[in-house]
């Protein structure tokens, strides 16, 4: 079957600007790209035609057809050639898009839709969205740069190796260079065994920076010899990882960082990381989950 990327679309400027990601990612991967609407007003039993009264093009159904043909055609102008699909589906837009995620390779949507509050960074949907989906979700916050590395967040759990492989797979695509990004405090970063069993609990200077280096090493090293191509950079940083991957943020085309990192609580499906760079970094992330079952 082949592969598929996803996007959601509501009209608004911010979805109008994930279209056109999208079409890029599917272009790169040599993808189909399908346009999904979700409308919830055929389910509240809403008339969806024009009114009497009004003109003969109005009404929902109208609406609807325009903001889909629009993104249909901003989609096909970023990317020349995509084969581009589009389906309007009745239902609110989370159960819709993570019902699609189920069969994408990606999907996409933008930082705030239509209804977003004033003020507000993110839309509730790419939150949960990005905590729910089946496979990796990429959130458009600003108009995507193709400059700067793909930058990865990497915290050495098992939850975030599927986090390591997307940023591998989508540096090799890009023909950009990863820098692999490891951010560490006294607080969160696991303390080694004493040199000396009879001497207390306790390390010289620099042993937890070299533990650490050697985290970030074990994490990469599979990927390092599956994708040869791509050059990588080790930054290990004695830092908050929220602040440190923002800064990071700054000068990349593309963030990614697992849904959930060590020390996460049982039960949650976001982490505090993933949620701070999904309201504050200056470029796309992407959120990639733990496999639970999906393809």
């Amino acid at each position: 079957m082949r592969a598929l990327v996803v996007v959601g679309v509501d009209g608004s400027a911010s979805s109008l600007t994930a279209v056109e990601a999208a079409a890029r990612e599917a272009q790169s991967r040599g993808a189909g790209l399908r346009v999904v609407h979700a409308c919830v007003w055929p389910a509240l039993h809403v008339p969806l035609g024009p009114s009497p009264l009004g003109p003969p093009e109005g009404g929902i159904r109208n609406m609807v057809d325009r903001l889909v043909a629009e993104a249909v055609e901003r989609a096909r102008a970023a990317a020349p050639g995509v084969d581009v699909s589009h389906v309007v589906v009745t239902g609110e837009p989370l159960t819709v898009l993570e019902a699609q995620s189920r069969t994408a390779e990606l999907v996409v949507v933008g930082s705030r839709g239509m209804g977003g509050f004033v003020g507000l960074l993110v839309g509730s949907t790419a939150v949960h969205l990005a905590a729910h989906g089946r496979c990796p979700v990429l959130v458009v916050r600003e108009q995507p740069s193709a400059e700067g590395p793909v930058v990865l967040g990497v915290d050495g759990s098992a939850a975030g190796q599927r986090a390591v492989d997307f940023a591998f797979a989508e540096a090799e695509l890009r023909k950009a260079p990863l820098v692999a990004l490891h951010a560490w405090t006294t607080w969160n970063a696991p303390l080694p065994a004493p040199q000396d069993a009879s001497a207390s609990y306790a390390n010289p200077p620099g042993a937890l920076a070299g533990e650490e280096e050697c985290l970030l090493s074990e994490a990469l090293a599979g990927c390092q010899e599956r994708y040869p191509g791509v050059v990588v950079e080790h930054r290990v940083v004695h830092g908050r990882t929220r602040e440190t991957l923002i800064e990071a943020s700054r000068s990349a085309q593309l963030v990614v960082v697992g849904a959930r990192g060590r020390g996460g609580f049982t039960g949650l499906l976001l982490g505090s990381v993933s949620q701070a760079l999904l309201h504050h970094a200056h470029c796309p992330v992407a959120v990639v989950r733990q496999a639970d079952g999906h393809r």
